[in-house]
């Protein structure tokens, strides 16, 4: 038997997680290889890169459009978990479940929304069949990285709020806050007593000029609002400090917004669409699995001269 389909494996897999208990992601694969009475040869079958089982890579697609339709919950690094809806589902005794079917919830549309308004590709389908192989290749591109943008999000979600502390400081330091100081430059201070700041980057060698930062990890309905800034910015007046990064996975209202372009302190705004932009941009929580060279005919080489 070949390797099924993503879409064809989403049931099998919501169904692995009638239980109810918080499953890891990778327990799924053993189980779709047995279900599906898969041979050593199609187990062992890669994608095209080399990189990945092919069966390891669609049971974690599966997984990750089941998520965004809201029928599976990441509670936990690797963890997920069935929810209300996804019971429900399963009590509709479906024989499949496809991308067809997961349209009809919001968030599900959200999603295939927010990857349509950078590409257009979405769910592996090309809707601009005129499009150039070039274009074609840069669409694909953007809806895998769409793809993964969400699902570092909902990570780090899932994550303890410790590590989300330490991961926004990991990333402003590989986005060069703290120049090419040795040692530690940047630092998280975030626990009880912490006047409201939960790391800090060193600009200099001596530490005279530092950026202070606030990281908040609200799930999407609890939007930053103006208060919330002004306590961050009555953090940074206790500490004499003018520069602040106030990090959040939700968004920001426009209130909120407004109102840093009005005090003398600098302070920069970043929410979870543009946290995760910048995690994939500077190699935080991903690693590069395959680099393309694209080339194109050098048309002046061939011109006649005169």
């Amino acid at each position: 038997m070949t390797v099924p389909a993503y879409q064809t494996v989403m049931l099998p897999v919501l169904e692995e997680t009638a239980d109810g208990a918080a499953h890891p992601v990778s327990e799924f694969v053993g189980r779709i290889e047995e279900r599906f009475e898969l041979s050593p040869d199609d187990r062992a079958q890669m994608l095209p890169s080399g990189t990945q089982r092919t069966i390891v890579n669609r049971v974690h697609w599966a997984v990750s459009y089941m998520v965004q339709a809201g029928l599976l919950s990441r509670v936990g690094r690797g963890l997920v978990v069935l929810t209300d809806r996804g019971r429900m589902v399963l009590k509709e005794g479906r024989d499949h479940i496809d991308v067809k079917y997961l349209e009809r919830f919001p968030e599900f549309l959200e999603f295939r929304a927010r990857s349509g308004s950078r590409s257009k590709v979405a769910t592996g389908t090309l809707e601009d069949s005129q499009a150039t192989p070039e274009e074609t290749l840069g669409s694909t591109y953007e809806s895998v990285r769409t793809a993964v943008e969400a699902s570092l999000l909902e990570r780090v979600l899932a994550s303890p709020p410790a590590f989300f502390e330490q991961l926004v400081v990991d990333l402003l330091v590989a986005m060069g806050y703290g120049g090419a100081n040795t040692g530690e430059v940047g630092r998280r201070v975030g626990r009880s007593g912490d006047d409201g700041i939960d790391g800090v980057i060193d600009e200099d060698r001596l530490g005279l000029d530092a950026v202070y930062v606030q990281a908040k990890r609200w799930a999407t309905d609890r939007p930053v609002r103006r208060p919330d800034l002004q306590a961050f910015a009555g953090s940074l007046e206790g500490r004499r400090a003018g520069k602040g990064v106030f990090i959040s996975t939700s968004r920001f209202t426009a209130d909120a917004a407004d109102y840093v372009t009005r005090i003398s302190r600098r302070i920069s705004l970043i929410d979870g669409a543009m946290l995760a932009r910048l995690m994939y941009d500077h190699g935080i929580g991903v690693r590069s699995v395959n680099t393309y060279e694209v080339k194109r005919v050098d048309t002046g080489y061939f011109e006649e001269e005169g």
